[in-house]
């Protein structure tokens, strides 16, 4: 049951990334679901706002705590299309996210299992659930198609 709750959630996060996509951003979306609603989304936006904070979890966690009026946004699910850098990581820690739901790994950049570990490492006083693998055809569908036109662009 489980399994198809985070299904419909990663669509979601799908189409976050989706709009990126189509505005020229890495295509990689959030969204932060409490209690079965969504209160908070993000598609990556480091390229037209000129941030590189701008990620699509940084973006979904900020209007989680304006949704919540907190920073500690306990008993939330992040699902994010691409496993997280260490940044948005760090970000997840402090702001006390119960659990992370994504789609693929990155192996160049991601800090939750692939490049480097943060949400495990033994000083750290929040522990976060994960959950990975989600809809990773579509999620790497997505960028393997951003990549492949931006190429197709720059030759």
């Amino acid at each position: 049951m489980s399994e198809i709750k985070d299904e419909y959630w990663m669509q979601y996060a799908i189409e976050m990334a989706n709009i990126a996509s189509a505005e020229g951003e890495v295509p990689v979306g959030a969204i932060l679901v409490k209690d079965a609603k969504v209160i908070g989304k993000g598609w990556n936006r480091s390229i037209s706002q000129h941030d590189p904070s701008a990620h699509a979890e940084i973006l979904a966690i900020r209007d989680g705590g304006r949704a919540l009026k907190n920073y500690r946004l306990l008993d939330t699910t992040l699902y994010v299309t691409l496993e997280p850098c260490a940044m948005c990581a760090g970000a997840m820690v402090h702001s006390r996210i119960y659990r992370l739901v994504y789609g693929i790994y990155d192996m160049k950049n991601g800090a939750v299992e692939s490049v480097m570990n943060v949400l495990s490492y033994s000083g750290i006083n929040h522990k976060i659930k994960l959950t990975t693998g989600v809809l990773s055809t579509e999620c790497l569908a997505l960028l393997k198609n951003f990549f492949n036109v931006a190429r197709k662009r720059n030759n």
